[in-house]
């Protein structure tokens, strides 16, 4: 595939010096594709596990304006709460923990600030068993005033589809980077052509059959585009190490954190790989497909 020399003359075609950028580009752009797709599928998954099979009830820390006792009420809905079937746990939150909840918003000075800070529970759930939670809601709102549950089920259902769409945009750009790698190949081969043509037909003339004229473009198309990708890789993995310095400060507070996961590492690092195939295959398409026609 790689060729050790060339019958062809130097090349003077523009098209062909800029090929390496644009594959360079192209594996850029498709690696920050694959980079936003496995990250956010991290923070997906590891709020998944951390939400699925609980639920969260507010106590709102008044009612109609007025004061009620907090924790008269908090005694109430874990009484009723402990009694229904299918709940493993009910732990009430502290305040600290709350303000820890939201300290990211309102920063570490939410407690002194005298806001009205709703009380939460911490609810787990029974693994394979059915909570009827409409059910224990009316139970709560009947008992305790000013009371609701929160569901995680239903948020975590829209974050998941909104993962999806982000998944599938991703992946179209990748194509859509690949067709039009693909493209530029076969854009800066076809020129190669126009540029070589009477090379081409000496070397038909001495019997060089096309194959071997084929594997000539095909050398110097996949050189190009390893070059080129291996850039861009190189700059990918820069751009995404620069980000993760970035926003290493945040994972604790308002993100999960994010690993260098194999998946992620490999499917980066097949990138230029992609880019040498698409390359081979296509240059090679273009000039057999060109040759077929000279003849």
């Amino acid at each position: 595939m790689f060729a050790q020399h060339t019958d062809l003359a130097p090349n003077r075609d523009s098209t062909s010096r800029l090929l390496p950028w644009i594959i360079g580009l192209m594996v850029y752009l498709a690696g920050l594709a694959v980079s936003v797709t496995m990250v956010f599928e991290q923070v997906i998954d590891r709020w998944s596990a951390g939400l699925k099979g609980s639920v969260t009830v507010v106590i709102e820390p008044s009612v109609n304006g007025e004061d009620i006792k907090t924790e008269a009420r908090i005694e109430t809905a874990l009484r009723l709460i402990l009694t229904t079937p299918g709940i493993s746990s009910a732990i009430p939150l502290a305040n600290a923990d709350v303000a820890e909840l939201i300290e990211p918003w309102l920063g570490k000075d939410a407690l002194s600030l005298d806001l009205p800070i709703p009380r939460l529970i911490d609810v787990t759930l029974e693994p394979n068993r059915t909570v009827d939670l409409a059910a224990l809601t009316h139970r709560l709102e009947t008992a305790v005033p000013g009371i609701q549950i929160d569901d995680h089920k239903v948020w975590l259902q829209s974050v998941l589809r909104l993962a999806r769409t982000f998944e599938l945009i991703a992946i179209l750009v990748v194509i859509l980077i690949a067709a039009a790698a693909g493209a530029t190949v076969m854009f800066a081969t076809r020129a190669r052509l126009a540029v070589q043509c009477d090379v081409i037909e000496v070397l038909h003339l001495i019997g060089a059959r096309d194959t071997y004229i084929a594997r000539q473009f095909q050398g110097i198309a996949v050189s190009m585009a390893l070059w080129g990708g291996l850039l861009g890789l190189s700059l990918t993995g820069l751009t995404v190490l620069g980000l993760w310095i970035l926003t290493h400060d945040l994972e604790g507070s308002l993100l999960p954190a994010v690993g260098w996961n194999p998946p992620f590492v490999a499917g980066l690092a097949l990138l230029p790989l992609a880019g040498v195939i698409i390359a081979a295959v296509t240059a090679r398409y273009t000039v057999m497909r060109h040759l077929s026609r000279m003849l």
